[in-house]
């Protein structure tokens, strides 16, 4: 069923990458799974034009988040851009199955870019610190201004002992000390070999098929 997603409000978090927060009118609450997406569509130079985007925030009352990126010459993504608040735009769902496996696990949650969104909305959302289970994200990113929710997910990692955020940067600065080169690289090191670990992966094209 189509409803209206309205945006409330929306901050630039890295360059050309937006926060959105948007709210469903018609409904008390909007429920879903972190993990899952919703399909946004609207008018666009006299064509429909409709995009699947992960939704970026835990179950909230009516509310929901998105974390986009601008691309310049996109269909979509730049008409969302120019949305401000109180406007709105039709969407459906929510969608998909890319959802924490039952029983959890330990768990290591793979990603580049904005394709971090499925993982703030599952780290955030509370199941995970109900199980005595330990979680690794690895988020690859080209510059260090360029790392999402860094504060977020520094502060999960304070709050809790059994997480652990490794950013990871391929085009560092003569200041930055983290890990540097591909997300792919990291990743052996944080399974360790082992099988009985779920590992989720989010993001490039290219990277995901490594």
């Amino acid at each position: 069923m189509e409803q209206k997603a309205r945006l409330l409000e929306f901050r630039d978090i890295a360059p050309e990458v937006r926060h959105f927060v948007f709210e469903v009118d018609e409904v008390e609450r909007f429920d879903f799974r972190p993990g899952q997406f919703v399909s946004l569509s609207d008018e666009v130079g006299g064509r429909k034009v409709t995009r699947a985007y992960s939704l970026a925030s835990p179950p909230n009352g009516n509310r929901f988040e998105l974390c986009l990126n601008r691309v310049k010459l996109g269909a979509f993504s730049p008409h969302l851009f120019s949305l401000r608040p109180g406007g709105t735009v039709p969407m459906k769902g929510p969608y998909g199955s890319f959802t924490l496996r039952e029983p959890i696990r330990d768990a290591v949650f793979v990603a580049t870019g904005t394709g971090v969104a499925p993982f703030r909305s599952m780290l955030l959302d509370g199941r995970l610190w109900g199980a005595d289970k330990d979680y690794a994200l690895i988020l690859g990113v080209r510059h260090p201004d360029a790392i999402l929710y860094r504060e977020e997910f520094e502060a999960l990692e304070r709050e809790h002992p059994n997480f652990r955020f490794v950013p990871v940067v391929s085009r560092p600065d003569a200041e930055w000390r983290g890990r540097t080169g591909y997300v792919q690289d990291h990743v052996l090191e944080a399974v360790g070999g082992r099988r009985d670990i779920d590992v989720y992966v989010c993001g490039l094209k290219e990277m995901v098929n490594e």
